[in-house]
Formats: structure tokens, C-alpha cells, sequence
């Protein structure tokens, strides 16, 4: 069984919520932030960055407090207001491909911990501590764990018939995406989804693992706390039929001293390596990878496909680790080795070529997504992928839904 329940949100005012509202934070460029700043007053980056231009000569700590002031401050100026009511939401995002609904309410931290909510990434314990002191200090969360529920007709009945009422916003942005959302604040309606969540035996997270996992932590801090809004964190509850799983490309800066011809030696071990005359190729199956390398784009089918039912063995992102990155390319550590980088699925292969093509890096791989299926998988038996292995959309809005602690 899976609880959730309304909380009184902060949001903002719906004459400016297409202004206060961004992508995420680590989304902009230095040029493009300060832009941003710049010409919009009510961007929530000012809350973000509320020292953009000295930000590198205070401590995190000392930012986080500054976080916390601007807030209020937006919260004063009437930019952002605390609701009466406790609710949930029906979030809608239709980006130029794709079109995401989903309910945000308040996830169990006692779920968590109970791993009725399944993961399937390690986490960086310094992330985690990292995000649970900007939490404890600025007393607010804007960034939802992404989380997946089954398919079920019932929910996706209601769901759309409550986008056929008069939504609280209706906005576009200027990345050509329109964001839709319905307040849920009838006890019916509560009461109704509550309850279909009730019966369902797990949710999986699919992103913001280090989010749910700062929760927790803090929540463990402060387990003597009268302050129950700790016994819950902001997610986005989706059904599993509707994320987008892309895959993530990966760059290396170079062959670890091979030569090609030696290179491509080697991979022909365990791969059939074909020369593709495309000028973009990308792999459209399980067990097939795409290579960039000198110009040229190579597809490499993998000769034995592993006779294996842990799916983690089996996994192309760990395949392509264990068969290439580690044994030829030299690459130990996926997360910190500076010699290998990463480029979302979502992103056009033109950025990977271009990388390379100008020389700052010399081979690219791209990957074959992940399916849900490997995802449940591993969360199911206690399995993490390999670092960087899923790009999920969708990405949310932050400023939005305010989730206050």
C-alpha cells in the first residue's frame, strides 16, 4: 500500500506564473542565468541564485540562507502564496513530442524507508547531505521526485475527466512547452485517489533519487519533531506507461593509447562492427550500441547475447561498461573518471558529433534506451544501474508547487 495525501502548497500568483516559473536550475548556462536575471523580476532564479555574482565567495551554507531570505521575500511581495487548503494537483506537460499527466501530492517517507517506494540508483552520500542541509535551511522543496504507479483504468478515467474542468493555470514557456494544473482539493476526489493508492503494493521512483534519499535523512534527524510536514516529500506520480526513457550517450576523451586499427581489433572480439555510410545512425534494438569515431559512425551488434535472468548483466549500459569502457577504454569509475562524458538521449546526436569532431573528445557510443521493464527489475531485487544509464523525462517546472517543511 502506498500513502499519499494533499499539503497545503505555495504557489504563485496566476497572473505572473509564467514568469516566476523555470527549468531547472542546472539547466542554464552562466550567460543564459544571468540574462534571465537580468530583464525578469519574478523569475525564480532569483531565489535560486540570489547572489549569482559573488555566489563563488560565500559558503554553501551562507547561500542556502540566502535562498531561504529570498524566498520570503517573494512570498511578501505576494509573487508566491501560501493556499488555504490542503491539495493535490493534476500536472499536465505537453513538450513538442510528448505529453505527460500526473498527480503531485505528498509522498511516505516511512514508504521509503519501508521500500514500499523502490529505487534502482546509488546514491552520492555528499549529494544527499548536500540536499538535506539546503532543505533543513530553506525550509522548502520545489523539485518532485518523479514517481511511477501501474496502469490503472480507473485513475486514468478520472484523470481525464477532470482535465475537462477548468484548470488553476494554463500557461506556454518560452522552450515552446505548455504546462496545465488542476487543484484536487475536494475531500471526494482526495479521498478517491488516496484510496486507488492505497491498493496499489508499490511505487518506484524513476528520478530524484537523491531528493527522496535527503528526505530521509532529515526526516531521521528530526524524528522527535512535531513538524509532520517531515513525514512526507513532494512527488509526481505518473503511470509507468507514460515517462520517456531516453538513454545517455557517453564520450571519451581518448582510445587509452590503442591505436584504431588495434582499437577496432579488439572490439571485434565481441562485437560484429559494421561501417555505416549514414551521416547520424543510432541503434534501434537491445544489444546493438552506435560508435563515432574519426568522422565516421559504426553500428556494433553484440555476438553472444548473455544467457542471463538478472536483467543487471543484461543491461546495455552495463554491457557496454563491462565489454569496452572498462576492459579497452580504461575507464574504472563511471561517476568520477574525468577522462568519460555524458549527453541525454533527448539531446540530438548532432552535439555528440560536434564534441568530437572538434576535438575534445575522440570516440562517442549511443545507447539503446532502457525499458521499464529492466527498471522495475532491479528496483524489485535491490539492483542499481550503472551511473548515468536513463535520462527520464518529464522535467518539471521549478517555482510552480511549493512544498514547505
Amino acid at each position: 500500500m502506498a500513502k499519499i495525501i494533499p499539503f497545503k502548497a505555495v504557489l504563485p500568483t496566476a497572473d505572473k506564473v509564467a514568469l516566476v516559473t523555470t527549468r531547472s536550475y542546472d539547466e542554464y548556462s552562466a550567460t543564459e542565468l544571468a540574462s534571465w536575471l537580468d530583464f525578469n523580476p519574478f523569475s525564480f532564479l532569483h531565489i535560486m541564485s540570489p547572489a549569482y555574482i559573488n555566489q563563488q565567495k560565500i559558503g554553501i551554507n551562507e547561500r542556502f540562507k540566502m535562498v531561504a531570505n529570498k524566498y520570503n521575500d517573494f512570498k511578501r511581495d505576494g509573487i508566491l502564496v501560501k493556499q488555504d487548503k490542503p491539495a493535490m494537483y493534476l500536472y499536465k506537460i505537453e513538450t513538442k513530442k510528448n505529453v505527460f499527466v500526473g498527480i503531485m501530492a505528498g509522498t511516505s517517507v516511512a514508504d521509503y524507508q519501508g521500500n514500499q517506494i523502490k529505487k534502482h540508483e546509488n546514491t552520492l552520500e555528499y549529494r544527499v547531505n548536500t540536499l538535506k542541509d539546503y532543505f533543513k535551511i530553506t525550509q522548502f522543496n520545489t523539485e518532485p521526485v518523479l514517481m511511477m504507479y501501474p496502469e490503472n483504468d480507473a485513475l486514468q478515467q478520472w484523470i481525464s475527466d477532470k482535465q475537462k474542468t477548468t484548470p488553476l493555470y494554463d500557461f506556454s514557456t518560452t522552450n515552446r512547452e505548455k504546462h496545465t494544473l488542476w487543484s484536487i482539493n475536494s475531500q471526494e476526489e482526495i479521498d478517491f485517489i488516496t484510496n486507488l493508492f492505497d491498493s496499489f503494493e508499490n511505487l518506484y521512483i524513476a528520478d530524484g533519487h537523491h531528493r527522496s534519499a535527503s528526505a530521509h535523512l532529515l526526516h531521521q534527524e528530526n524524528t522527535d519533531s512535531s513538524n509532520h510536514k517531515l513525514d512526507y516529500f513532494m512527488s509526481f506520480l505518473i503511470s509507468e506507461n507514460n515517462i520517456k526513457i531516453n538513454e545517455y550517450n557517453r564520450l571519451v576523451h581518448d582510445l587509452n593509447n590503442h591505436s584504431i586499427p588495434d582499437f577496432l581489433s579488439l572490439l571485434d572480439k565481441d562485437f560484429v562492427v559494421i561501417k555505416r555510410d549514414e551521416q547520424i545512425w543510432k541503434p534501434t534494438q537491445k544489444f546493438e550500441f552506435g560508435m563515432y569515431l574519426e568522422g565516421n559512425f559504426y553500428s556494433l551488434q553484440l555476438k553472444e547475447i548473455p544467457n542471463s535472468t538478472n536483467k543487471l548483466e543484461t543491461l546495455d549500459a552495463q554491457l557496454l561498461y563491462d565489454k569496452i569502457l572498462n576492459p579497452i577504454l580504461g575507464i574504472e569509475d563511471l561517476r568520477t573518471d574525468s577522462r568519460i562524458d555524458y549527453i541525454p538521449g533527448n539531446k540530438s546526436l548532432l552535439e555528440m558529433i560536434d564534441k568530437i569532431d572538434n576535438g575534445a573528445f575522440k570516440i562517442g557510443f549511443n545507447l539503446f534506451p532502457a525499458s521499464i521493464e529492466e527498471i522495475k527489475y532491479l528496483a524489485d531485487n535491490d539492483l542499481t544501474m550503472p551511473p548515468k544509464s536513463t535520462y527520464i523525462e518529464p522535467k518539471f517546472r521549478n517555482g510552480l508547487i511549493i512544498y514547505e517543511l
